[in-house]
């Protein structure tokens, strides 16, 4: 494919560069171990840009990923910096995809230096930003982005993504869905890319299992008569229903929503999927959804790991995508570590190594000590196990399972992992 050949013509062009060994001795706090690499093509300071909305639409994501960063580099910094120099932030908004914004930030992360982007925060930006990250040879790290399409995108072998696929959540329900037996399941979906995707891992999910799909049905985003829909799941004899739809079909989703409740379906059997969990306090009469679930992507943070970000940002009161944005930052500076160089390409040729095989470390702490006697190391992060594809997905799938209380808002219950 393209755009494995992509990632490994970067690999085979440093490779074939002179290699050299580096070292650096300063005080206490001791610095980042170098390793053996090829010429460094930096200039000694690792940058690492973020492109995170801090106006239009989205903004309301981005403080969380913002304090993630923020973080990451103050452990860094505290463990001696990248190559013995501490690291920067260039901090950049991406606005949402209504203006230009995120390109004008973009062109200010090169003039400014960075060797690679933390950010975007949706599918879109990234799809937009890819082709101006290879030209300029920076790789582009997602915390939040989960278009299936990305994962094959032209993208030189510089888009890397901490967050698992739209698709891939379809394997986690269909063991979800059978933990206390196997289930006949009907899925209403939006027929578009996301959906289609899904209707195909949710088969595959549920059949795994032992279950049945019963029912899968393609619903134009258009459609304001779902009668057909509600008869079809009357008969389809299932004994659950899993919608997946989008934010932007808000109308659509609120639709499903009712045909399925309608026909019968209210509590725990009826699931909703990661673009349609989300606060319906004020679209349905309190007690609509009690008891029903949903499942998000990503990893919800621990009350120690809330709590470091809040010494980075005390106004923080959601934190979705903050582990991932931490682990992002983490592994490009450990790629930069084992490269021993803070150049994007030397970045994104070592982002798959530090990421799987090696010797396990769980902090950049830990992850330094085995560098000093050891070049092959496996970040597991705080979102857990990192462990990038040559096409830059990530693998495993980490997903919130959610139930919804009486007032129609989600509530975590409880971690999943597929793959």
């Amino acid at each position: 494919m393209v755009h494995v050949r992509a990632r490994a013509s970067i690999v085979g062009a440093l490779v074939v560069c002179t290699l050299l060994g580096a070292c650096t001795s300063t005080s206490s706090p001791e610095p980042s171990p170098t390793r053996s690499g090829p010429t460094a093509a930096g200039d000694g300071i690792l940058r690492i840009g973020t492109l995170f909305p801090s106006t239009g639409t989205i903004a309301f994501i981005g403080p969380a990923q913002a304090a993630g960063v923020a973080l990451a580099v103050a452990d860094l910094n505290a463990a001696g910096g990248v190559n013995g120099v501490p690291v920067e932030v260039l901090a950049r908004d991406s606005a949402d995809a209504a203006g230009s914004t995120l390109e004008a930030s973009f062109a200010e992360l090169v003039a400014g230096g960075a060797d690679v982007v933390i950010g975007p925060s949706t599918s879109v930006l990234s799809e937009r930003i890819i082709p101006r990250a290879a030209a300029a040879r920076i790789p582009v790290i997602s915390p939040a982005a989960t278009f299936p399409a990305l994962g094959s995108a032209q993208d030189a072998g510089l888009f890397f993504r901490t967050v698992a696929s739209y698709d891939q959540q379809g394997l986690a329900l269909g063991s979800v869905l059978a933990e206390d037996g196997p289930k006949k399941v009907a899925f209403l979906y939006i027929d578009d890319e996301l959906g289609r995707s899904l209707a195909a891992t949710i088969a595959e999910g549920v059949q795994r299992n032992g279950g049945e799909l019963v029912l899968g049905r393609a619903v134009d985003a258009a459609a304001t008569d779902l009668t057909p829909v509600v008869a079809e799941l009357a008969a389809a004899a299932a004994d659950l229903v899993v919608i997946g739809s989008n934010y932007s079909s808000i109308d659509s989703t609120k639709g499903l929503i009712s045909a399925a409740i309608s026909a019968g379906f209210s509590g725990a059997t009826l699931w909703l999927t990661t673009q349609n969990t989300g606060d319906f306090s004020q679209a349905f009469p309190n007690g609509t959804l009690a008891g029903v679930r949903g499942i998000i992507d990503g990893v919800e943070p621990d009350a120690t790991f809330v709590a470091r970000l809040q010494t980075v940002d005390p106004a923080l009161t959601t934190f979705r995508y903050s582990t991932e944005a931490y682990d992002a930052t983490i592994l490009a500076a450990l790629a930069a570590i084992v490269a021993g160089d803070d150049s994007g390409l030397s970045i994104a040729a070592r982002l798959v190594d530090v990421s799987r095989g090696g010797i396990k470390c769980t902090s950049i702490s830990e992850c330094l000590t085995a560098l000093k006697t050891l070049s092959d190391i496996d970040y597991d992060g705080v979102s857990g196990p990192v462990n990038f594809t040559p096409d830059g997905d990530v693998s495993p799938a980490k997903y919130g399972i959610y139930s919804y209380d009486g007032e129609n808002r989600f509530v975590f219950e409880r971690a999943v992992v597929a793959g």
